[in-house]
């Protein structure tokens, strides 16, 4: 018990700006399955956002002429999915590529059944081999927050090594104006069996703010039989300022700035700033 209560102890605590614990939970066993479980749960967007916001981001981008049939689009972070089908369906040639062993399995059996041609990978987004393959990447609901900005700047020079000449990124992040730090109280449950764990549990959740940084994390700590283990997840939270030098220095430029990728007029209160940007030659 006193080893159990120094391991909780040890980890619930404010976290170094940018520190990940190493529990890759998209690949767990059991949290796999509840995440993908999550995506298609068309009641919530928890994971995916629900199928009405998705199909109008899809036509959104089809009507813009962001999407056009006869393009290459790499769906990077596409899970079981849901974008990919959409975009295929539309007349696009999609490749899908995602980290969740569990998701892509799901996202090729349905491919192969329904005779769709999507091309789906199982894939650390850092190792992406593509070389001006594609017209279109698209990394939609937040995914590019989650990474420091060293990461994120190492992900856009492959993003842009994988795009044609002209090609385009369309993606969103995080709004730092909706933050609200209240969020920051913590709070904690137990669960006979849930999405952190499959036995009795205990989770014990912690928001902490960055603000010197326009970082956050949501932390995680989930005590079972098997131990205690931390799990992570952090945003680098932006305003249009801020991502238009992000992607400046990066060398893209932002064509098109929305409340979301479905066009909704941006507003300083929105949780989510969606882009479209350029990739420049």
């Amino acid at each position: 018990m006193e080893k159990l209560l120094k391991q909780i102890i040890a980890n619930d605590k404010k976290p170094p700006l940018y520190e990940y614990t190493g529990e890759l939970f998209w690949n767990d066993p059991h949290i796999s399955k509840q995440m993908l479980k999550a995506h298609l749960n068309p009641e919530h967007d928890a994971a995916s956002r629900n199928p009405r916001a998705i199909s109008a981001t899809v036509n959104h981008l089809f009507d813009q002429g962001i999407l056009k049939a006869g393009m290459r689009v790499l769906d990077l972070g596409c899970g079981p999915g849901l974008y990919s089908e959409l975009i295929q369906a539309k007349g696009a040639h999609v490749v899908g590529i995602d980290g969740s062993e569990n998701s892509i399995a799901y996202a090729k059996e349905r491919s192969e059944r329904l005779g769709l041609g999507i091309t789906y990978l199982h894939m650390d987004f850092f190792e992406m081999p593509f070389e001006q393959e594609f017209d279109v990447v698209l990394q939609i609901y937040g995914e590019l927050n989650t990474f420091s900005p060293e990461n994120r700047d190492r992900l856009l020079s492959l993003i842009k090594r994988a795009l044609k000449d002209n090609g385009r990124f369309a993606f969103d992040v995080t709004n730092r104006a909706n933050r609200d730090p209240a969020a920051t109280n913590p709070t904690w449950y137990t669960s006979e069996s849930g999405f952190w764990s499959g036995e009795p549990h205990l989770v014990l959740e912690q928001a902490y703010d960055y603000p010197e940084a326009s970082a956050w994390v949501d932390q995680y700590i989930v005590i079972d039989t098997k131990g205690v283990k931390a799990y992570r997840n952090w945003f680098n939270d932006h305003d249009v300022q801020s991502i238009t030098e992000v992607m400046t220095h990066n060398d893209f430029q932002i064509e098109h700035c929305w409340g979301d990728l479905a066009w909704a007029p941006l507003t300083e209160s929105d949780k989510w700033i969606g882009i479209v940007a350029r990739k420049a030659v």
